[in-house]
């Protein structure tokens, strides 16, 4: 890839495309593109194509979504796959139509099957039903994976479609009622944290930073500090709720096995995709043979329970009271864990640890680092 190949990020203020945006500037890319929601709204195809046709882009990193969490996907399924559904459709036309030389699709681990054989290989995708907490999602981003190859195969365009496996790191959401897993843990245990120790002053800046604090885990946080003795503010005092041991409740049974991977290695990865020499990465396109579909998974091929993921963050964090776990809330999928063979082979490994990823991110988080 020449250093002034230029290159369109569609999403790049969010986790994933800001990562590869450090990444590109890393590698010495000089010639980026990119647009804000509010300069350039994907779900309109008109001002998309206007856009393409003016900005006149090479390669193309489809790094815009709408992502969340599972409470989130059972609350706004419909925007789910609407917007999902309409960016990566506009934007994949509009790249075909102005000749994009490379184009990668970056999509969900959730595409595969629920009861899927582990580890999840590229050729399991629609063997299978998908997990109903986010089947809207995820039949999105399976549109959008058999869009790339249907292109490549009428137009001979050179679609990729990497599926990440679940990422964190900085630039994460930390809404507690849409965000994913990690950063999830990461406020409820920092909050549960501060409660302990009576200091309310933080807990309000942290809301202040990060967003609202819902009802219940307010309630929460009081019962942990009334159980450790501090004192409550009127606006917490009469909130109902909390544990009688003083603890975190979190949601689910804690026994799903999930892969994590930190958002700068995925960064690296699709650099490296991209910049595959023209007869490798056309292979991963147009090889149908050896690959029906031009997908790739991104992961670190290994995984742990989330009982397992909340000790480690615990520990970083600081906190050492109860966790409660309430197995009334939904678990998703018993395992999610990708097959990277494949990448792998390509000669590309992620280098970043669950635990040094995790401390990075906390760090960043609570302004440590």
């Amino acid at each position: 890839m020449e250093k002034n190949t230029k290159i369109y990020i569609p999403g790049h203020r969010g986790l994933v495309g800001s990562a590869i945006l450090r990444k590109l500037r890393e590698a010495g890319c000089e010639n980026l593109v990119f647009r804000t929601h509010q300069e350039l709204d994907l779900t309109v195809q008109a001002d998309v194509n206007v856009f393409f046709n003016k900005e006149q882009p090479e390669y193309v990193v489809l790094a815009a979504a709408k992502v969340g969490g599972i409470l989130a996907n059972n609350t706004y399924p419909a925007q789910f796959i609407y917007h999902n559904l309409t960016i990566q459709t506009h934007v994949l036309n509009a790249a075909w139509k102005t000749g994009v030389k490379r184009l990668l699709f970056l999509g969900s681990s959730c595409i595969y099957p629920r009861e899927c054989s582990q580890p999840m290989r590229e050729d399991y995708l629609l063997t299978g039903p998908l997990e109903p907490t986010n089947q809207p999602y995820a039949v999105a981003k399976i549109a959008g994976v058999i869009q790339c190859e249907a292109y490549n195969r009428e137009y001979d365009t050179r679609f990729l479609a990497v599926m990440p496996t679940n990422l964190y790191g900085p630039n994460d959401n930390y809404d507690l009622e849409n965000s994913h897993v990690i950063p999830a843990l990461i406020r409820k245990f920092h909050l549960a944290k501060l409660a302990v120790q009576g200091d309310w002053e933080q807990i309000q800046r942290d809301e202040e930073k990060y967003g609202w604090i819902p009802g219940d885990i307010k309630a929460n946080l009081a019962g942990i500090a009334r159980f450790n003795g501090q004192d409550i503010p009127p606006a917490y005092r009469d909130l109902q709720g909390g544990n009688a041991s003083g603890g975190i409740t979190l949601w689910g049974s804690g026994r799903p096995r999930r892969e994590f991977l930190y958002v700068d290695d995925l960064a690296d990865a699709c650099v490296f995709l991209v910049g595959l020499d023209n007869h490798d990465f056309s292979l991963l396109c147009a090889d149908r043979q050896r690959f029906p579909l031009p997908l790739i998974n991104i992961g670190t091929g290994c995984d742990q329970t989330v009982r397992e993921l909340a000790a480690q963050i615990a520990e970083i964090v600081g906190y050492t009271g109860d966790v409660i776990w309430d197995s009334s809330k939904p678990d998703g999928p018993p395992q999610k864990l990708l097959d990277v063979a494949k990448l792998t082979d390509l000669g590309w490994k992620s280098s970043t640890s669950l635990s040094e990823g995790l401390r990075k991110t906390y760090g960043r988080y609570s302004g440590e680092n």
